[in-house]
């Protein structure tokens, strides 16, 4: 078979991909031998959202298996486009322009590859990791029953959303990081102010803890939430595609790897291990392929950890903006005198926001709190067009919103 692009995974940069370059024209195959949708859909952010919005641990289990049977059936209504092939199974690369069916042995000769194989639970070597308690964040969505004491190794994102959902439906969590804070890519005044408003409801926290056997942990479930790595293939390295085991496979600007026509996007390149980095990555390389220009703004990339209540940041903490001798200022707002959020009951919480001295550029806005995503997309949007202090300043805001707390800061 001849195509135009070959995509190895069909996660939410791969399906992502795949559909537009279909959209433009091209004729595409696309490689998954497991679920569509990819760690995101399946056992990653939709399955944890799903729990984050549901009362109980039962309806958590319910409604999962519903909300994610509905998505994977929408991204195989995507990968049904006459432009794409669906091939359910797992793909080597044989040379820039050549992959092979892993069951079938059937060739696919190709002008384009595109690698989004995702990524994988980073285990780290603790004695005792055979302990059958031990469980990775699939393993945890997997249990049929809820654990009256668990243990969650790791207070990054993964580590705090479970931590925050089992604390909710009932169960004793005890969270153990080797670090001084929890969430190290959030401000360190946001991840304390978080940190300690989870102890109040209930989350047991043992900071600058290492853990050394398994043993030592008293819980009847314990989570490994250190993180996940780029799954990458030994047949990358077949056709001189660098790649490192840890950091993944090494991309330019274009995410196209150290060989011509084959690019990496997603998880598996190790630069923004995001579901929607990676959808804007599929963008940005099918562009290059077909020699459009774009100007999406990969070095402003917001995130949110979905605690409750949740947060959210996107650009730098103000101690990389000290480290980087950043000149800076710092404008904070709290949701306990923001009329909307005394009205749903949700004072608790902060933003902020950092930007240029002598009202410049916005730099960047870290928050917790009620829909604390929603106000770090609007300031993502506004850097992205490099939007002043002074510009905000004179945006009308609707009120009452949660949103009007950027404008309070950008006056304070």
């Amino acid at each position: 078979m001849q195509t135009d692009l070959a995509i190895i995974g069909a996660g939410p940069g791969g399906y992502r991909a795949a559909e537009y370059a279909a959209c433009q024209g091209l004729k595409v195959v696309v490689f998954e031998d497991g679920h569509v949708g990819g760690t995101c859909l399946n056992v990653g952010c939709i399955p944890t959202k799903t729990y984050v919005h549901s009362a109980s641990f039962a309806e958590a289990r319910e409604r999962m298996q519903q909300v994610v049977g509905q998505l994977r059936s929408g991204v195989e209504t995507i990968l049904s486009h006459p432009n794409i092939t669906l091939v359910r199974e797992k793909a080597s690369l044989v040379d820039n322009h050549t992959v092979v069916c892993s069951i079938s042995g059937d060739t696919i000769t190709t002008k384009n590859i595109i690698i989004a194989t995702g990524s994988e639970t980073k285990w780290l070597p603790i004695k005792g990791l055979d302990d059958p308690r031990v469980v990775d964040s699939t393993g945890l969505l997997n249990l049929e029953n809820l654990p009256k004491r668990l243990a969650i190794i790791g207070a990054g994102v993964i580590g705090m959303e479970f931590a925050s959902v089992f604390n909710r439906f009932g169960s004793e969590v005890t969270v153990i990081e080797f670090l001084k804070e929890c969430l190290p890519a959030l401000d360190s005044d946001i991840a304390k102010r978080l940190r300690k408003t989870l102890e109040k409801q209930g989350v047991s926290f043992k900071m600058k803890t290492a853990v050394e056997n398994i043993a030592d942990i008293d819980a009847d479930v314990i989570l490994m939430a250190t993180g996940r790595k780029p799954r990458v293939q030994a047949d990358f390295a077949n056709v001189g595609v660098e790649f490192d085991e840890r950091a993944g496979v090494k991309v330019d600007d274009d995410f196209q790897t150290s060989v011509k026509g084959i690019y990496a996007i997603g998880d598996v390149n190790g630069r923004q291990m995001l579901a929607h980095a990676a959808e804007m990555q599929a963008v940005h390389a099918v562009n290059h392929i077909l020699d459009k220009k774009d100007a999406i703004r990969f070095d402003i990339m917001p995130a949110a950890i979905f605690t409750t209540p949740e947060a959210a940041c996107v650009g730098p903490t103000e101690e990389q903006l000290k480290e980087r001798g950043v000149a800076y200022e710092c404008r904070k707002a709290f949701l306990r005198a923001n009329g909307k959020a005394l009205t749903m009951n949700e004072t608790e919480g902060m933003l902020k926001l950092f930007s240029e001295p002598e009202a410049g550029r916005i730099l960047g806005c870290h928050a917790y709190g009620a829909h604390s995503a929603d106000m770090v997309q609007e300031v993502s949007v506004l850097m992205c067009r490099d939007t002043t202090i002074t510009q905000l300043r004179d945006m009308v805001h609707i009120h009452p919103t949660l949103n009007e707390l950027l404008l309070t800061a950008a006056q304070s």
